[in-house]
């Protein structure tokens, strides 16, 4: 049974942003004029989670605008957003299938369809133009946020230069698919693009709207894009004394809709000893291969056979 959470944030009214300067809905891309990164934000990967839905709205209310290089602000699956019920928040999650696993050249260019491979198909263009990419999301538990960078040590060196959260993640993918941030270049250690994806916190705390703002206008800071003056009169949340990397070492995927944790996890658990049971689905199951294992992310709110539903790791 998924867990209910109290919504303490309302999804933002976007609808006036449907109407950019590209010629695709709810994509906009402000040019400074100057030399400089193309550097690039997206919101509403998921439909339900609208935390970087807010901070783009701040961007837009407040018309700040690049001091060099362009700026491209997308809400990526507004369908799936437009479809928020506050009696059944998760259904807005997406409207065919995950809009964050459709990223690899033989899905996109396939022919294959669906709302979301429509939706990035569009925004392909945007995504593949990058020189840097911040994408937005939030978790379904709570949990402490956690900046993924993907298997790119090049997106750990972009994470720590903007300084937040603590917890830095080296991920090993997800078999349903490929995300954004690993998307062509930005997978590619040859090439100085760099994209990160910030795990905000709960989905609909207020806290999670607070890192995203925080994290969004650190990331711009970083890159140069907008004055460091705005920047710092947007910081929410105190930097952490330090940035550590978890490196994931496998997935725990599941194999049906009955996989069980054996006890609640709320995640960044530091399992001590090796051999602690950590998931059951059937007569499968799945022990901490080492020492001080760290639970990265458990979550059974969209278990279904192939999910990622833990992953486990070490930090370094």
């Amino acid at each position: 049974m998924k867990k209910r959470y109290t919504i303490e944030i309302a999804p933002p009214d976007i609808s006036g942003y449907r109407s950019g300067n590209t010629g695709v809905d709810y994509v906009h891309v402000l040019d400074s004029g100057k030399p400089g990164p193309n550097v690039m934000v997206q919101a509403l990967t998921h439909g339900n989670e609208f935390c970087g839905a807010i901070a783009l709205d701040i961007l837009f209310k407040e018309k700040i605008r690049p001091i060099r290089g362009k700026l491209t602000l997308a809400f990526a699956n507004v369908a799936a957003f437009e479809r928020f019920d506050f009696d059944d928040p998760d259904r807005s999650r997406y409207v065919d299938e995950d809009y964050n696993r459709v990223w690899g050249d033989e899905t996109l260019l396939g022919s294959r369809d669906s709302v979301e491979l429509r939706r990035a198909r569009e925004l392909r263009p945007f995504v593949d133009a990058a020189d840097y990419l911040l994408d937005l999301h939030s978790m379904h538990d709570p949990c402490r946020p956690i900046m993924v960078c993907a298997k790119s040590e090049k997106s750990v060196a972009l994470a720590r230069r903007i300084g937040v959260p603590g917890d830095l993640l080296l991920d090993t993918g997800h078999p349903m698919g490929l995300r954004m941030i690993e998307r062509g270049a930005f997978n590619d250690p040859a090439s100085p693009k760099s994209a990160v994806l910030i795990e905000c916190g709960q989905h609909w705390e207020k806290s999670a709207a607070d890192v995203a703002e925080d994290t969004l206008f650190r990331f711009l800071a970083t890159t140069g894009t907008v004055s460091a003056a705005i920047c710092q009169s947007h910081t929410r949340v105190a930097p952490p004394a330090v940035q550590r990397v978890v490196r994931v070492t496998e997935p725990v995927v599941a194999k049906s809709k009955n996989l069980k944790f054996p006890q609640p996890f709320k995640g960044l658990e530091v399992i001590a000893k090796a051999g602690t049971l950590v998931a059951t689905d059937g007569d499968t199951t799945w022990r901490t291969p080492y020492d001080d294992c760290v639970l990265v992310m458990p979550s059974l709110a969209h278990v279904r056979p192939g999910a990622t539903v833990l992953r486990l790791g070490r930090y370094d």
